[in-house]
This record gives C-alpha cells, structure tokens and sequence, in this order.
C-alpha cells in the first residue's frame, strides 16, 4: 500500500504540472499570469518543492542508470502491447497520459527502492536513521 500511495502522490504532482485537459499548473497560468501572478509564483514554488523531494530521492536510490531502466522496461512494455494491438499511439492526449504514468513511475519506484531494497536484503541503508 505504501507504493502505490507514493507512487499516486507522484502521478498527482506530474498531472497536476500538466496534462492533457485544460485542469493543470501550465494551462492555468497561461489563462491567469497577469492576474494571478503572485498565487501562481507560489503554486508553482509549492510543485517545485514536491519536484525536488521526489527527484532528490529517486536520484539518491535508484541513481540516473535506474530512472533510465525504469524508463527502457515502461518502453518495452508499450512496443509490446502496440505490437499486440492493444493500444494505439494516434492519440496524442493518450500519449501524453502514457508519458505521465512512466514519469510517475519513475518517481514512484525511486521514493520507494530504499523500503524495498531494505525488506528483499534485510540490509538498512547507509543514511537510514534508527526507526
């Protein structure tokens, strides 16, 4: 339940930036910008610090070669399931839904590794804190 509690905050913090629909950060600031400037600084500050949070993990336990093999297996699966005919990629907002979930994957596997890593070896890491 924990991953997919962390993993849901990071597909809300990615879907929240933007997405698709006119309902995200991006879309809202470009209607708002001269009226809302000050809420958007802040909203926008807000997501960034969620940003710097998940990456500064996901960074710290799965390092640049796991965000990149996450990434290659999430890419694999879709040629897999294209190639089967499952899903097609003449959509471009399907697309970018697509994209927003492997991100948001990313992001959750990396904010989750250190727990899995310490349950499958028994091992702690070296920066975990007595708990």
């Amino acid at each position: 339940m924990g991953f997919i509690l962390r993993w849901l905050a990071a597909l809300g913090l990615i879907a929240a930036t933007y997405n698709p629909t006119p309902w995200n950060y991006t879309a809202w600031v470009d209607r708002t910008w001269p009226d809302q400037m000050p809420l958007a600084v802040l909203l926008g500050l807000l997501l960034f610090v969620g940003y710097v949070i998940y990456l500064r993990a996901t960074l710290r336990s799965i390092g640049p070669f796991g965000m990149g093999l996450v990434i290659a297996v999430f890419a694999a699966l879709i040629w897999v399931l294209v190639d089967f005919g499952l899903i097609r990629l003449d959509n471009p907002g399907a697309n970018t839904w697509l994209a927003i979930f492997a991100l948001s994957l990313v992001l959750g596997i990396g904010l989750s590794w250190s727990l899995v890593r310490r349950k499958l070896s028994g091992q702690a890491d070296v920066d975990d804190v007595d708990e």
